[in-house]
């Protein structure tokens, strides 16, 4: 099963821009630590960060028939991008947001997220452990997923053996 993990303006600048509100860390060492969690767990993953919308909007695009779920910083544009939330609903694939920071006790314009309804839900002022806890949330959602698909298929050949008889 694949994750694409999908991160929005500026969190190239981790480890640089305001460590008082993101921390030291850099975004390839959260990278790492999500990729560590994924061998671990049989998962693969995949990371796309770019400061553009219309990019983000084609990589969520991209992820269908691609990967099995979305885990998503937006950054900024969660609190103003109609675009990418329309793209996260299009796709229909399983989606969680992702902050570092606590968005819901900062600015008042940062606390709104358009994007937090179209997702399985939202992780935020965790610093880069949110992300550990994006990767745990969807490895369980995937699995139960796959389950259900499985149940179903065992559902239908039941059905179908029954139907020769």
């Amino acid at each position: 099963m694949k994750i694409a993990v999908i991160q929005g303006p500026n969190l190239n600048m981790l480890g640089i821009r305001e460590q008082n509100i993101y921390g030291p860390m850099k975004l390839e060492d959260i990278h790492s630590q999500m990729k560590a969690f994924a061998e671990q767990n049989g998962l693969e993953v995949e990371f796309f960060q770019s400061n553009l919308e219309g990019e983000i909007v084609d990589k969520i695009q991209e992820c269908l028939g691609d990967a099995d779920g979305i885990i998503i910083n937006p950054a900024a544009y969660t609190h103003t991008s109609i675009a990418i939330r329309d793209a996260l609903s299009a796709v229909q694939l399983p989606a969680i947001e992702v902050h570092l920071s606590n968005i819901h006790a900062r600015e008042e314009f940062r606390q709104k997220s358009l994007i937090a309804p179209v997702c399985a839900g939202q992780i935020s002022g965790m610093g880069p452990f949110s992300y550990h806890l994006a990767m745990v949330g969807m490895a369980q959602i995937l699995k139960e997923v796959e389950a259900m698909k499985q149940a179903r298929a065992a559902q239908q050949a039941q059905m179908a053996t029954q139907q020769q008889a």
